[in-house]
């Protein structure tokens, strides 16, 4: 009995795996958003309903560079490569976050390490899809041994040219936008003669961490935990063509049942704009 149960087993998993194959092909033959952003928000609410500790929340939803572990984050990085979605950027600390318990903040900065030493070490997920690390914030909040494991897993991911994957730490958009415009400034005023007509919204942009990243414009903005609010995450990226999307799944729990709705509205939306 028991030879027959597991093969049943492996069976219904075999099934599954290829109904999954052909949805994502399916979807595949439509309209793909080029960068797709994640607030993967939750973490500690999802913790706290399993009777555990926050931090073990945060590592329930980390990214997992082996691809082994089943963790959302690798799931839908995993998805959104074979879909040939370019760009995917994820919300991982902001910088108030800081304000936390020093506690959780130093298991969070100790998490981060271990996925970045992860990615140094192998990256099997990144280096599967082509896909290079960029990591987005203010890094100088950062203790120095977690700045160098970034450096590290950059460094190994930086020939990698098919996807982007932004991991937003310590992140926030005021900070972001502030920087740009010092930036644009600054190169205004080292003209020979000052140039206050190079001070635009198309420089300004042009100088967000994103852009410079590389990263295309944002076509899809999903918040999970059913808060109902940006944030301070990509608040100049998310222009009037990005769609927004607030789901009510914590993010430990978010996967491609919750993700195949909202790119089959992004697609329906695209198709309207198209034959209006």
């Amino acid at each position: 009995m028991t030879w027959i149960l597991g093969w049943t087993v492996s069976l219904l998993a075999f099934i599954k795996a290829q109904l999954v194959t052909l949805l994502l092909h399916v979807l595949s033959a439509g309209p793909i958003p080029r960068h797709v952003a994640f607030e993967m928000d939750g973490n500690r609410r999802f913790a706290r309903l399993t009777g555990r500790r926050a931090v073990e929340g945060h590592s329930d939803g980390f990214i997992h560079s082996s691809g082994y572990i089943l963790d959302p984050a690798s799931v839908i990085l995993e998805i959104c490569m074979h879909l040939d979605i370019r760009c995917v950027t994820v919300y991982a600390f902001a910088i108030e976050n800081f304000n936390r318990p020093p506690d959780e903040v130093g298991a969070l900065m100790k998490l981060a390490e271990e996925r970045l030493i992860e990615i140094a070490q192998n990256g099997a997920l990144l280096s599967q899809y082509g896909v290079r690390l960029n990591v987005l914030g203010h890094r100088e909040l950062l203790p120095m041994h977690v700045q160098v494991a970034i450096d590290k897993a950059e460094r190994m991911t930086c020939q990698n040219n098919r996807a982007i994957l932004n991991v937003c730490a310590p992140y926030a958009s005021r900070h972001e936008i502030t920087l740009a415009v010092q930036s644009v400034v600054q190169q205004a005023l080292d003209k020979d003669n000052f140039d206050s007509s190079l001070i635009t919204e198309q420089t300004i942009e042009e100088n967000l961490m994103t852009s410079l990243g590389g990263s295309p414009p944002l076509d899809i903005f999903i918040r999970t935990s059913g808060v109902k609010r940006l944030s301070g995450f990509l608040q100049w990226q998310c222009c009037e063509n990005t769609q927004i999307h607030m789901v009510n799944t914590y993010w430990p729990d978010f996967g491609l049942w919750d993700f195949v709705p909202i790119l089959l509205d992004y697609q329906r939306k695209v198709w309207a704009r198209s034959s209006s």
